[in-house]
């Protein structure tokens, strides 16, 4: 019988408005069930703190300092994370957990120099939660030579393996995950996944809404709804030298901004900037080796009817089909947190989290550091 590891994951990815925490048990290979999961939202102020922190993080030179007030953001973040895992526990005491994987808060992603730091002190939440955890689980793919970027995609192979047959028959199957950038896996009928970030998802279209008009982000869609797509704009961005970069690759939060969208409206830059996440998705495509026949959409990017329509028509010239997670039987909202569970349990038993075509790593590389209670 293979023996199944319970782990939480907590992820806080680059949109910064809460932690998703999510469980499943896993032998770290083929086997995967997934548990409930919960999101924790992060208070104004302390979203706030963290903005000022990328600002900070600009200075890093070495992943182990933390100019200015790093030191004590990063110590009230992994605070947050404990508490976020104790309200998971006390919700949903039927999963008792052995593990935890911790992704932490990207500050700062710069591949080109091999640095990447995430805020978060793995030892203070082991002391904390009284649990395990695997956490910097980047850090030895920068080593080998990686991008550090996606990792997400050992867990989209898990689940492409997993889905019911009729889906299943549709490799290769392309998972999308739309956050605050998105990122695709490549999973074909056999081999490794290839995996790259694809462009900005939300980022850009929240910080457009914040600057412009004073909201977090746009709910559903409705302020795009009212304007129109410039496709003129659109295209400058495509034109930008990340697209044409091989795969894999990844991107930093500060890559892209909202130079060149002077002097459209509310609407008209949401729905612009709605347009240019789909059109970034679809170019992935140009990084495969083949057409894939299904595109699976997770992260918060697949609630706005705008990305999802426009990457569905595109998606039709080539007779391909765009999916929600839920439509699979997937849970699009906690599948990056229950990537850092499965992750942390690969971890632990040394398997590889990243692979060439994945990262750019030099050979499949194991990962995270380990710390107890």
């Amino acid at each position: 019988m293979v023996a199944l590891t319970t782990a939480i994951g907590l992820m806080s990815g680059t949109s910064m408005d809460g932690i998703d925490v999510a469980v499943l048990r896993t032998d770290g290979e083929a086997v995967v069930q997934q548990g409930p999961s919960l999101f924790v939202p992060y208070d104004d102020a302390f979203r706030a703190r963290i903005e000022a922190g990328l600002k900070t993080a600009k200075t890093i030179a070495k992943r182990a300092e933390r100019p200015g007030d790093l030191a004590e953001l990063e110590r009230d973040l992994t605070l947050r994370h404990a508490q976020a895992v104790q309200a998971f526990r006390t919700q949903y005491q039927d999963w008792r957990a052995e593990l935890v994987g911790f992704h932490g808060q990207t500050i700062l992603h710069r591949p080109g120099e091999a640095l990447t730091v995430q805020l978060g002190d793995g030892a203070l939440l082991a002391r904390e939660t009284g649990l395990p955890v695997v956490y910097d689980m980047r850090a030895a793919d920068m080593t080998a030579g990686g991008q550090g970027a996606p990792l997400v995609p050992a867990y989209h192979q898990a689940l492409a393996n997993s889905l019911a047959p009729d889906f299943r028959a549709k490799m290769p199957v392309a998972f999308v995950n739309i956050g605050g950038i998105s990122n695709v896996t490549y999973v074909p009928a056999d081999g490794d996944p290839i995996a790259f970030d694809s462009g900005p998802g939300n980022q850009l279209i929240d910080q457009w809404m914040q600057r412009e008009g004073d909201m977090a982000f746009d709910e559903d869609g409705n302020t795009a709804a009212k304007g129109s797509s410039s496709a003129k704009i659109v295209g400058d961005y495509l034109r930008l030298p990340f697209f044409s970069y091989p795969a894999p690759k990844s991107l930093d939060r500060g890559d892209f901004s909202l130079a060149g969208l002077e002097g459209l409206s509310l609407s008209d830059g949401a729905r612009t900037l709605a347009a240019l996440a789909a059109e970034a998705v679809f170019a992935a495509r140009n990084h495969m080796p083949e057409e894939p026949e299904l595109w699976i959409l997770c992260g918060g990017g697949r609630k706005n009817p705008h990305i999802v329509g426009d990457l569905r028509r595109l998606a039709g010239t080539t007779g391909t089909v765009v999916v929600a997670a839920e439509d699979v039987g997937l849970d699009g909202d906690a599948m990056e947190a229950e990537a850092w569970a499965y992750l942390a349990v690969r971890s632990q038993q040394g398997l590889p989290l990243t692979w060439p075509a994945t990262t750019g790593c030099r050979k499949p590389m194991p990962g995270g550091v380990l710390v107890q209670p």
